[in-house]
């Protein structure tokens, strides 16, 4: 008897879940005019204080604007969707797991090794010339190139450049980094360049270069001037230099089968804001480093600039290099395209 009454209670479980379970899936959310409101997820990899956040959030505005208010997407920060994994963010989105993903193109090199021309040492001059190649039909081309992976680009942004901050003295010139121990990305194309020109680089996870920098285990690293400012690498450095060394970019993508699954409105919609949000970002990026430099000196660091003569010794190191580069890219035409756009 016992064993009846647990077996029809379980039943009728089953059929309220069933029933509950259709309800939530016809569940819709509707615009005053009724037309549906699809919700889309997007993940950015670092904290909601970020530039990248904020562009974020202006792409998601403009894209709920053009499109009469019928999309919704959901900013989360800290590449919490994929569990801080940049990697495993790229195969979740090129599985159709996540919706749309911004990371920047040095990490598709992980899967493209074309992406790595963006960060060939002073191959770009200053974000102008950044822009226009993301623009142009090489640079297209490639951040259209992971559509093969399901991986559809809707939005191609810069990135401020990168400059070098240590402990040690200011870097006005190659020299400088003699016996400097300097944290680099885990990837063969800065590892190879600043090797070259004499540091003893550290290839480390970002999570713990704070505490490298604070036991001296380390004596400098070098990233885009917000990356110092928001992790407070005044308290552990003492000299920032405008190297200006290296250029990335932001890809933005949308999973290729949700882009096709949406109105022809919607998708207009994302076009229309990735491409506004581009020099939005410029703009921004330009202001907010003002801020974050000056804050950098208020609170004990020194800045100092390069003179073209010492700039240029930098820039002939990677010349130098451009057999080994041209490898690590595996495109020879793609680098020289490259070359050529940025006079180079």
């Amino acid at each position: 008897m016992k064993k009846k009454l647990m077996a029809t209670m379980l039943v009728l479980a089953m059929a309220v879940t069933s029933v509950a379970g259709c309800g939530n899936k016809n569940a819709t959310v509707t615009t005053d005019d009724g037309k549906e409101v699809v919700t889309l997820n997007l993940s950015v990899p670092d904290p909601d204080s970020s530039y990248i956040y904020a562009a974020a959030q202006e792409f998601a505005k403009r894209a709920k604007e053009y499109s009469a208010g019928t999309l919704d997407i959901t900013i989360s920060a800290n590449g919490s969707l994929y569990g801080g994994d940049a990697s495993a963010g790229i195969k979740q989105l090129s599985a159709g797991g996540l919706d749309i993903v911004i990371l920047s193109t040095s990490l598709y090199a992980s899967f493209n090794p074309e992406f790595n021309v963006i960060s060939v040492p002073f191959m770009f001059d200053d974000q102008a010339q950044l822009t226009e190649y993301l623009n142009s039909e090489p640079g297209s081309q490639l951040l259209n190139s992971m559509e093969s992976s399901k991986i559809k680009t809707v939005g191609k942004w810069t990135r401020s450049f990168r400059k070098i901050t240590n402990s040690k003295l200011p870097i006005t010139q190659p020299g400088d980094l003699a016996g400097i121990k300097l944290r680099v990305p885990n990837n063969t194309l800065y590892v190879e360049y600043f090797t070259a020109a004499g540091a003893t680089t550290t290839p480390m996870s970002f999570s713990e270069v704070y505490n490298a920098l604070q036991l001296k285990t380390l004596d400098g690293q070098e990233n885009p001037i917000d990356v110092p400012y928001s992790n407070k690498f005044n308290e552990v450095q003492k000299y920032i230099s405008a190297t200006d060394h290296m250029a990335d970019a932001w890809l933005v993508g949308i999973n290729a089968d949700k882009f096709v699954s949406l109105s022809q409105e919607q998708q207009d919609a994302i076009t229309k804001a990735g491409e506004e949000v581009q020099q939005w970002n410029v703009d921004y990026m330009a202001a907010e480093d003002e801020k974050a430099l000056q804050f950098l000196l208020d609170n004990g660091m020194e800045y100092n600039e390069l003179s073209d003569e010492n700039k240029n010794k930098f820039v002939e190191i990677s010349k130098g290099l451009y057999p080994t580069f041209k490898q690590l890219v595996a495109n020879d035409e793609l680098f020289d395209a490259t070359t050529s756009f940025c006079n180079k």
